[in-house]
């Protein structure tokens, strides 16, 4: 978007991009302490924004190292009494999706911490043609200490971040989380965060500001298909608290579903006997209920029946810390199907309904975590 060139900018400033002048900024990375990087795993040892390692022992999947570049729930994590704070953001392309709005697949989403907790404040907004940008998230706010949230891209790679502060503005690391560890979601586009409008909508961000632990977001666009490799990757990752798996949606096939399920399992237990998982059938699609589409919800009945089949089978065999959720009424009742962009990837409304269906689930496995 060229501002000089359009109209609804020249007519309405809230429409044009965000950017602050810059003066009296300090730039910092937030490689460097005290800033805390969380959500990417190997970001202490790789130093990339990236959510897979970028040399495992098995190759990963084409799709699924390169979509490991979009640092989907990565968070920098720190507190200022800035007055100030831009960001500035090097990303690896331009936005390019035809139905993700450019602040969820590129833009940086700041939260502040309220007396009732982390609250959003701003979204970075930018000429959608740029790769580089200057954000500004807030100015001339009284100083004192504040804990910040910033949420990374869902779509986009990052190849440099940075933050803006005030000069002399005092940097304190993060508060703790409640322990040191980690709730994992393997999943689809969907876990990925397509199609927010912003980062801080999708489910698992949204579940992150609510239970005060770490998540990590292993959601691969259309690539979400259980692979051996994949699983290896993620049974590496340490101290897990729970593993949610959520991949229903990108199985190819009910046969080959049955194939990678039980053999994810099994990889993952060889390594964590004991810690808890929870399997996730899919939400809705919009179009189930019309005529011609029957087959859609027969396929998703017969695969939500052999994942519940499957956790009561090995629940028999004594795997007492598996568990199913049925995903079905995740967005809701009769209006489900309003909570889509194109009838299979949810808005902010279906995310914010998809958290708040599976926030007491995933806080009962918290609460087993914290009383173990």
């Amino acid at each position: 978007m060229n501002t000089q060139n359009n109209k609804i900018a020249q007519y309405d400033s809230n429409m044009r991009p965000n950017a602050g002048s810059g003066d009296g900024i300090s730039w910092h990375s937030p490689k460097e302490s005290p800033f805390q990087i969380a959500g990417l795993a190997w970001f202490a040892e790789e130093g990339k924004y990236r959510r897979m390692p970028s040399a495992p022992q098995s190759k990963l999947p084409e799709a699924v190292d390169y979509l490991a570049n979009h640092p989907a729930g990565g968070q920098i994590r720190f507190q200022t009494n800035s007055r100030s704070l831009m960001v500035r953001v090097k990303l690896t392309n331009k936005a390019d999706m035809p139905h993700m709005p450019a602040t969820g697949q590129c833009g940086v989403d700041c939260y502040v911490e309220m007396s009732d907790g982390l609250q959003y404040c701003n979204t970075t907004k930018y000429e959608i043609a740029k790769t580089e940008y200057e954000s500004l998230m807030f100015d001339n706010w009284s100083s004192e200490m504040r804990n910040i949230v910033l949420y990374l891209p869902l779509y986009q790679g990052v190849e440099e971040i940075e933050i803006g502060l005030e000069e002399n503005a005092d940097l304190l690391p993060p508060p703790n989380y409640s322990n040191d560890k980690k709730i994992i979601i393997y999943g689809t586009s969907i876990t990925q965060g397509g199609c927010a409008s912003r980062p801080g909508m999708v489910y698992s961000n949204i579940l992150s500001r609510r239970i005060p632990m770490e998540f990590i977001n292993l959601g691969f666009s259309g690539s979400g298909k259980g692979e051996p490799e994949v699983a290896e990757v993620v049974a590496s990752i340490p101290n897990p608290a729970f593993l949610v798996l959520d991949y229903e949606a990108n199985c190819v096939s009910t046969e080959l579903f049955q194939q990678t399920l039980p053999e994810f399992i099994r990889i993952y237990r060889n390594v964590h006997p004991d810690t808890q998982i929870l399997i996730v059938s899919r939400i809705r699609y919009a179009r189930e209920i019309f005529p011609g589409h029957q087959h859609v919800y027969d396929a998703r009945m017969e695969r939500k029946q052999f994942q519940q089949s499957l956790v009561n089978e090995l629940r028999s065999k004594g795997d007492h810390n598996i568990h199913f959720f049925d995903g079905s009424d995740l967005l809701g009742g009769n209006d489900f199907n309003e909570c889509t962009v194109d009838g299979s990837h949810p808005t902010d409304l279906g995310y914010l309904r998809m958290a708040d269906g599976l926030e007491p689930v995933f806080k009962a496995l918290s609460n087993v975590i914290q009383q173990g």
